[in-house]
């Protein structure tokens, strides 16, 4: 459900203890999808925008267009051959207030629905008067890309939209806007924090050991003119270093194998 309060939706959502700011997505964007009707064609056409009611446009027939205070308007338009278009129906999708919204969540991929509720229409099959809506199906993406029409029942008009704004709010962009929800930091930032510290342990050991070899590489040719394997530092040292870990093994092998015959069975040589 939306915040019930009568005020213009401004694109900041509040929602299940997580914030979304679609600041980004304003301005007004416009869609179409064309359907063959032999022998005409028809041009269904939606004018919207998210945080701000659609502007008049000039020169435009009052009729032609919806009235003030929508953010989404459909408008249908036939044409055939080389006769003049016909505008056959204008309908207004979407009001402003946020007491006419609703939210949903979306888990696969991950995102937010957004339904903006509109007034009725008349049915083009009953005398029926059909409450209109205007759905858009942000999905959380790295990048934005172009809005997508992707149907329109005769009640609902829905568009797919890519966006970063699908992705829940970090910063402080607008009122509505809190904190990062914990199960995404536990999920998320633990093992990053992690991942990156073994990362930074492993290349300060790498440029520790490099500065070691160099300096000490330098320092025994500046000194005593030394080259080829005279110029590794404390040169006896690492050439002790493989019989070193051979007596450790050697050790540890014979600290273990005493229990090990011991564990074999229960009689002692006499």
């Amino acid at each position: 459900a939306a915040q019930d309060d009568g005020s213009p939706f401004e694109c900041y959502i509040t929602y299940d203890n997580r914030k979304y700011d679609l600041t980004s997505l304003a301005g007004e964007h416009t869609l179409k999808r064309t359907r063959e009707t032999p022998p005409t064609t028809m041009v269904d056409t939606v004018v919207f925008n998210l945080c701000a009611d659609l502007q008049q446009q000039d020169g435009v027939n009052e009729a032609d267009q919806c009235p003030s205070g929508t953010r989404a308007c459909l408008t249908k338009t036939n044409s055939k051959g080389s006769e003049a278009d016909r505008i056959v129906a204008v309908i207004p999708l979407a009001k402003s207030s946020v007491d006419d919204m609703e939210y949903s969540a979306l888990s696969s991929p991950k995102g937010i629905s957004v339904t903006f509720n509109g007034p009725t229409y008349p049915s083009t099959t009953s005398p029926d008067l059909i409450p209109q809506s205007f759905n858009v199906k942000l999905l959380c993406a790295a990048e934005a890309s172009d809005p997508q029409f992707s149907s329109y029942d005769g009640k609902q008009l829905s568009v797919e939209w890519s966006a970063p704004a699908g992705c829940q709010s970090s910063g402080e962009p607008g009122p509505d806007n809190g904190e990062k929800p914990a199960d995404d930091i536990e999920d998320g930032g633990g093992s990053e924090s992690v991942g990156s510290g073994v990362g930074y342990f492993f290349l300060l050991l790498c440029i520790v050991v490099v500065g070691y070899f160099a300096l000490g590489a330098y320092y025994n040719y500046s000194t005593y003119g030394a080259s080829g394997l005279d110029l590794i530092p404390h040169r006896d040292f690492w050439r002790e270093v493989p019989y070193m870990l051979r007596d450790v093994v050697s050790h540890l092998c014979s600290a273990v194998r005493p229990r090990q015959s011991a564990s074999r069975g229960g009689y002692i040589a006499v």
